[in-house]
């Protein structure tokens, strides 16, 4: 998968999550894409290490499974970053 299809996999993998969870979650696209990305690149990193796939394919159920997983992860761990701020 290229540079820019990451970016789109972590895109549209952050927004999902935040639909997902309920609760008010800070930050506007950008955020969503870094996260999005990092809980992607998380969501690969324990998709390899426990289940054996990684985000190889763009248009794999596995690879869209991981990579929201990952997101939810990453915004659960931010939320509760940011959080403790308020």
């Amino acid at each position: 998968m290229g540079f820019l299809g990451f970016l789109l996999l972590g895109l549209i993998a952050g927004a999902i999550a935040k639909l997902i969870l309920p609760g008010r979650n800070g930050g506007g696209w950008l955020i969503t894409l870094v996260l999005g990305v990092v809980g992607a690149l998380v969501g690969g990193f324990l998709g390899g290490a426990i289940f054996g796939v990684g985000i190889n394919d763009f248009f794999s159920l596995s690879t869209w499974a991981l990579a929201i997983g990952g997101s939810i992860i990453v915004l659960v761990i931010y939320g509760a970053v940011t959080g403790r701020r308020k």
